[in-house]
């Protein structure tokens, strides 16, 4: 996953400059620096006339450049390549060339000299831009896009359906499939991500909430490299700090994360809270856990109605997996598919916990083994959601460690699954002091 990046500058020190520091951007891919604007629009030309694809994520504009002046250098780009995102270096960062360079279609202004860790910020938002309309234009919803990975939600109808071990298998999976995955636990005041893989770290997702821009080198700070392969951000030791995370803390962290790997899996818990409801309205698939009792199919219904209520997700864009299942049970999961207006997957999860009670007793759920037809059930479930790098067949891929095509019997009916690509959570209006709450939410919700 790396992020293109074509500076244009007219005096060679500060090309130089610019070069130095982005050399030092990690999973930053700078091409050589172009001296005038025609070379920088004859480069953008010849890029664009093979693909959208081979053009750079980011351009960034020295203020210096010529003969063409740098604003309306910039508005040429923007109009003639919309997918690149365009960022400003200037000497001058005021309030007025800030409006006029936001006027022109840039995406950023950087101060001179540049800051690492201000020229790193503005890059990864402008190539997150640069992905979004990229998707938009027509590529593929699960190909890598380097700063534009996938995002996936896993939350639970009610507590102890297994949403948690759900989200660690979805991630193990992957990260055994060869992509590049991060593991988020935003169950803020009950996480247990680190529980499950016997992990103690000092750093959360709470040290994040604070921050304004997350830099690559803020994010990395946060984030454990676990020996399994996968990038955890844990939730905060102390429950409490779970407030410290907002919805604005919670989009913010998601993007940091998506500009930096393939795949996001997040546990959203069982609790609807400012922070999960944005992560599961911006995510390119929502997954909701339940298992095939009363009491539980109920609780996923009300999270559903919730969900629609709050304009988070639609029932018809969410993937109901149904996880101790058994073809004894009264309830199947065509009828949850019914009630909860859902998609099911087509393998349901088997209820088989004594396959599974040493390694959650031991904290080791990646120690499964792969014969567990538990395992093998979810990581076909993460195949069928194209979680995997190439889902060719309803089983897990032919990677080291993974299980073999699972074997639970019947699948349950369901019609494929929606995915549909990330969006603004502009429907979540809050004001000024209601961060951290969803009464707002809840208020209006009453009022309908």
């Amino acid at each position: 996953m790396t992020t293109r990046i074509l500076p244009a500058a007219g005096d060679p020190d500060a090309a130089r400059a610019i070069s130095t520091l982005l050399g030092r951007l990690p999973a930053a891919e700078p091409a050589a620096p172009v001296p005038d604007s025609a070379a920088l629009l004859d480069t953008l030309a010849r890029l664009a006339a093979e693909s959208v694809d081979e053009l750079p994520e980011v351009v960034l504009v020295h203020e210096r450049i010529g003969p063409v002046p740098a604003l309306d250098l910039i508005r040429e780009v923007a109009l003639r390549f919309p997918a690149v995102g365009v960022v400003l270096l200037s000497s001058d960062t005021g309030p007025a060339l800030f409006s006029a360079a936001m006027d022109s279609g840039a995406r950023g202004l950087i101060g001179l000299p540049p800051s690492y860790e201000e020229l790193a910020a503005r890059v990864q938002a402008a190539a997150q831009w640069a992905a979004g309309v990229r998707r938009h234009l027509g590529r593929p919803a699960d190909a890598p896009t380097g700063p534009g990975g996938r995002v996936v939600t896993v939350a639970g109808a009610k507590g102890g359906v297994g949403t948690t071990f759900t989200a660690v298998q979805f991630a193990l999976a992957a990260a055994a499939a060869g992509r590049r995955t991060a593991l988020v636990d935003m169950d803020l005041q009950a996480g247990d991500v680190g529980s499950y893989l016997d992990v103690q770290f000092r750093r959360s997702i709470a040290d994040l909430a604070g921050i304004q821009d997350i830099s690559p080198r803020v994010l990395q700070d946060a984030v454990y490299d676990d020996r399994t392969g996968l990038a955890l951000l844990l939730a905060p030791a102390d429950g409490e700090r779970g407030e410290e995370v907002d919805d604005r803390a919670a989009r913010q962290v998601v993007a940091a994360l998506r500009s930096r790997y393939e795949l996001v899996v997040i546990d959203c818990g069982t609790n609807v809270t400012g922070a999960n409801a944005a992560a599961v309205e911006g995510a390119d698939t929502a997954v909701l856990v339940t298992t095939p009792d009363v009491v539980s199919v109920r609780a996923a219904k009300r999270m559903v109605r919730m969900w629609e209520r709050l304009q988070v997700r639609k029932a018809e864009d969410t993937a109901m997996v149904v996880n101790r299942w058994s073809k004894h049970t009264e309830i199947q999961p065509a009828l949850i598919e019914k009630i909860t207006k859902t998609r099911v997957v087509r393998t349901p999860v088997p209820a088989a916990f004594k396959e599974l009670q040493a390694v959650v007793d031991a904290g080791r759920v990646q120690d499964l083994d792969n014969r567990s037809t538990v395992k093998q059930a979810l990581w076909t479930v993460a195949a069928e959601l194209g979680l995997l790098t190439a889902p060719a067949t309803p089983g897990p891929p032919a990677a080291a460690g993974a299980p073999a095509a699972a074997g639970t019997g019947a699948a349950a009916p369901g019609a494929a699954l929606v995915v549909r690509t990330p969006g603004p959570v502009a429907r979540l209006r809050r004001g000024a002091g209601d961060r951290g709450s969803i009464t707002p939410w809840l208020r209006r919700s009453r009022e309908h």
